[in-house]
């Protein structure tokens, strides 16, 4: 998705869907996922086969990572599917839910469970909304920024932030999923339900 939009900056903010899908050598389905998501969280809008930046959109794009991040942090806690994720994360004992337990959860949506999680896992993991630990198979509260102690004035230096896995993501159902975000710009196609 990230990509996309860097494309549809190209393009002065606003150009076809059919365009924009020539330029990226793609079919114009191949980019509807990305399109419905960047949509979803209201970064562009789509009307008649054109594609404009929200100001959101520009606002993303105009950003640093740490920007980015916190606008789609704060865009993806407004769909019903990372709402739903991030509260049963709060409430689940020692803050952790297994795999079993997300699984359990994205079955409530309308996302085919066994493609979602990985796009699931990795979208919330690039806004920070969670980590995820591949070894115990678990998705885990973010970490709080830990109390500064006294150190003459200087902070201590920060966390580098997790890595992020890279898996095939959903899409919807009979349509060919596009690949999901790393540290970067790659896109995306999960399209949780808006609130």
């Amino acid at each position: 998705m990230l990509g996309l939009l860097v494309l549809l900056q190209q393009h002065k903010g606003a150009e076809d869907v059919a365009r924009l899908a020539d330029d990226l050598d793609l079919e114009i389905d191949e980019i509807f996922p990305s399109l419905e998501f960047a949509e979803v969280l209201q970064l562009v809008k789509v009307t008649d086969g054109h594609v404009v930046f929200t100001d959101l959109g520009k606002r993303l794009m105009a950003g640093s990572i740490r920007d980015r991040k916190a606008i789609l942090r704060e865009q993806l806690r407004r769909t019903t599917l990372f709402k739903t994720l991030v509260r049963a994360l709060e409430n689940a004992p020692d803050h952790a839910l297994t795999d079993r337990d997300l699984i359990q959860i994205v079955s409530l949506t309308t996302a085919p469970a066994d493609e979602a999680v990985q796009n699931i896992v990795n979208w919330g993991r690039y806004a920070d909304l969670f980590r995820y630990d591949a070894d115990t198979h678990q998705l885990l509260a973010p970490r709080k920024p830990a109390a500064s102690k006294s150190t003459g004035g200087r902070s201590p230096p920060a966390a580098p932030p997790p890595a992020v896995a890279s898996a095939a993501p959903a899409a919807a159902p009979g349509k060919r999923p596009p690949a999901a975000p790393p540290e970067g710009t790659r896109s995306a196609g999960v399209v949780p339900a808006a609130t």
